[in-house]
C-alpha cells in the first residue's frame, strides 16, 4: 500500500481544524474534520485520531470476521472520549468531529464513517462515493424534499446530523469490501469535496501524470478558487 496526503489550512481559517492519520504498520488511515469554537474543533478531531492510534494496535489480533464490530467499537470510543472532553472544559464545550476510517486486512477494506467528509473508491476509470453525508441538505436530498442543484446553494449545507462527540450514543456507519490491485481509496474532508466535484475528482485522475501529480494539481485548483475551509485528503494506492 502506497499513501500519499495533503492537509493545508486553506486561504480563509486561522489554524487547521482537520486531522489525518497514516498507520502503514498496522494499515489504517483516517481523515478527521472538526467543528467547535476557538481550536475546539482541532482539539475534537485530534482526540478522535489519538483514540485511534490507542486502538489500532488490537486490530492486528482481531479475527476477519470481528473487525467490523472492533472498528465500529473504536467510533464508538472516540465519540465518548470527544464528549467527555468537551463537558469537561467550557472552551471547547459543543465541540464534535467528523471521521471517516479505513482498515486494510488480505484481500478486504473495513470503512466506518460519521459526518460528511468522503471515501471514494478509484477503480477501472471510475470514480465512485461510498459513504453518505450525513448533513442536513444530504437528508433532504436523500428524501426528495430538494434537488441536487438546490442543495448545492442551501444555506443549511454544513449543517451535520451526525458527528463524533456531540452526543454519549453515536451511529457509525460500517462496511465491508473486496478491494484489488490498482484500486485507488481516496479519503477527503469537505474543504475538498465542496470545492471540487465528483466529476472535477475523476477528470484530474484520468489525466496521465503521477498520483503525487495529481494531489499537488488538486490542492492548486482548490487554492485558486480561494480554499474557504480547511482540506486534507489521503490517497490509499493498493500496487
Amino acid at each position: 500500500m502506497r499513501v500519499l496526503s495533503f492537509s493545508q489550512m486553506g486561504c480563509v481559517r486561522k489554524n487547521n481544524e482537520d486531522a489525518y492519520l497514516v498507520l502503514p504498520e498496522y494499515q489504517v488511515y483516517a481523515v478527521a474534520d472538526g467543528m467547535g469554537g476557538h481550536l475546539a474543533g482541532e482539539v475534537a478531531a485530534q482526540t478522535a485520531i489519538d483514540e485511534l492510534i490507542k486502538s489500532a494496535p488490537d486490530l492486528i489480533t482481531t479475527g476477519n470476521k470481528e473487525l467490523e464490530c472492533q472498528v465500529k467499537e473504536i467510533l464508538v470510543r472516540a465519540n465518548r472520549e470527544v464528549f467527555m472532553s468537551s463537558n469537561r472544559n467550557p472552551a471547547t464545550e459543543g465541540m464534535g468531529t467528523t471521521m471517516t476510517v479505513i482498515v486494510f486486512r488480505e484481500n478486504k477494506v473495513v470503512l466506518a464513517h460519521v459526518g460528511d467528509s468522503r471515501a471514494y473508491v478509484w477503480r477501472n476509470d471510475q470514480l465512485k462515493q461510498l459513504t453518505n453525508d450525513h448533513s442536513l441538505v444530504s437528508e433532504l436530498v436523500r428524501l426528495g424534499q430538494i434537488s441536487l442543484e438546490e442543495a448545492e446553494n442551501h444555506p443549511k449545507r454544513h449543517m451535520l446530523v451526525r458527528a463524533v462527540g456531540v452526543g454519549w450514543d453515536i451511529e457509525v456507519d460500517v462496511q465491508r469490501l473486496d478491494f484489488q490491485a490498482g484500486d485507488i481509496f481516496f479519503l477527503c474532508t469537505d474543504g475538498v469535496s465542496n470545492v471540487l466535484s465528483d466529476e472535477e475528482i475523476a477528470e484530474e485522475f484520468l489525466q496521465d501524470c503521477s498520483w503525487e501529480e495529481h494531489l499537488e494539481h488538486m490542492q492548486k485548483l482548490i487554492i485558486e478558487r480561494g480554499a474557504p475551509d480547511n482540506f486534507t485528503a489521503l490517497c490509499c494506492i493498493a500496487e
